[in-house]
């Protein structure tokens, strides 16, 4: 592919590992780890069929978010799963996709990538307020040393990447887009960004912190691609029984931790239901002690309402402030992938809602998402209305 006969952009699939961009070398080939059947510990959600809603509520809920308007922009929903205290209580697929569909992320894998930052922490590999271990900042003296893993997790690192929320011909050209679209290693690019801000001292999101945690995480669980992928099937998916995922890699090997895991819509919702679960699996320890409260406690200038690589409706930011005047409870936070995809989990409500969809990013009502969560939290607020009750 070309863009007005400028560049060159060439992609190779490659089966369990989706689509890669190359822009040099082939990458070499990745041995996928087998995979040993590792028992879920995460109760099971539902059973082989599609669980209709379980009450006129939520069937109602769930036609608002497949219905399309009348004129564009149009919502495309590709998905919904509601879960209340870890069962589903309703889900619907749009025609083409069902229980075991991969869907793509997009953003959404960020807070993938902060998991299993967290499991690192939990095991003692990573120090959230140590620099980051990343060879090109080795040196004291390089301002960058200073640059921790929880500034990257909260987009506070300071790198002169430019932004990831602009969608413009313009930010086209910027160095973040630069990575993820013409060099073959991201992470080496991102590491070579100097400093626009010192790190700490504002909040700039943009996928390059990502790909360094990515990187960052392929080290320390021991350098090839198949040792990450090894380390998130044995230590993430499994446990959570998440059968139906797929990690993309850039054309070094690393993982594109910014944006490309896909997972089917059951399996976002195991993810989320890990957070609505304090970090447990089956009794089981996943996520350090307090590590949901830290991602989603809301990081200072992150307008957006963001944590440590969840959104949130913490604190007084304005998107916060945005999604609670429509009607989304206070302790809601969530996973968010452009286009339409979300991973909320609401602990008060004891809900994850999983939506993906194709929707467009303006305006902000057009995915329905806040119609949703607002209709299912009424659905499923009291045992008569999901019992079918008026």
């Amino acid at each position: 592919m070309t863009l007005f006969g400028l560049g060159r952009s060439h992609a190779v699939y490659r089966e369990g590992l989706g689509c890669t961009l190359e822009h040099g070398e082939p990458l070499t080939e990745v041995g996928l780890p087998s995979d040993d059947r590792q028992p879920a510990l995460l109760p099971e959600i539902a059973g082989p069929a599609i669980v209709a809603p379980q009450s006129p509520h939520l069937v109602a809920a769930l036609d608002r978010a497949f219905t399309e308007p009348a004129s564009p922009p149009y919502r495309r929903t590709r998905a919904v799963v509601v879960m209340k205290d870890g069962r589903i209580v309703a889900e619907r697929y749009a025609d083409g996709v069902g229980i075991d569909t991969p869907l793509l992320g997009f953003s959404a894998t960020k807070s993938v990538i902060s998991a299993l930052i967290g499991v690192l922490v939990r095991q003692g590999k990573l120090k959230l307020d140590r620099p980051a271990p990343v060879a090109a900042w080795r040196d004291p003296d390089d301002p960058r040393h200073a640059i921790t893993v929880d500034q990257l997790l909260r987009h506070t690192a300071g790198l002169a990447l430019g932004s990831s929320l602009q969608a413009s011909l313009g930010s086209a050209f910027e160095p973040v887009n630069r990575m993820k679209f013409m060099e073959q290693d991201m992470a080496a690019y991102a590491a070579s960004i100097p400093l626009e801000t010192a790190p700490g001292a504002a909040w700039n999101y943009h996928d390059g912190n990502t790909i360094l945690l990515a990187h960052v995480l392929r080290q320390a669980v021991g350098g090839s691609p198949a040792d990450v992928l090894r380390f998130a099937r044995r230590e993430l998916f499994a446990p959570l029984g998440m059968r139906h995922v797929t990690l993309q890699l850039d054309g070094a090997g690393t993982v594109e931790g910014s944006s490309e895991m896909l997972a089917s819509a059951r399996d976002w919702a195991r993810f989320g239901q890990l957070y609505l679960n304090d970090g447990m699996a089956g009794g089981k320890r996943i996520l350090p002690e307090g590590w949901v409260n830290y991602a989603s406690s809301p990081t200072p200038g992150g307008w957006v309402g963001i944590g440590a690589g969840f959104w949130t409706n913490r604190g007084d930011s304005f998107g916060a402030n945005y999604r609670i005047e429509h009607g989304w409870p206070r302790d809601a936070f969530f996973a968010k992938g452009t286009i339409g995809q979300y991973v909320i989990a609401i602990p008060s409500e004891r809900l994850v809602i999983a939506r993906l969809g194709r929707s467009p990013n303006w305006p902000p009502e057009v995915d329905g998402v806040f119609d949703l969560v607002r209709d299912v939290v009424a659905a499923t607020r009291d045992k008569a209305k999901l019992a079918g009750g008026n």
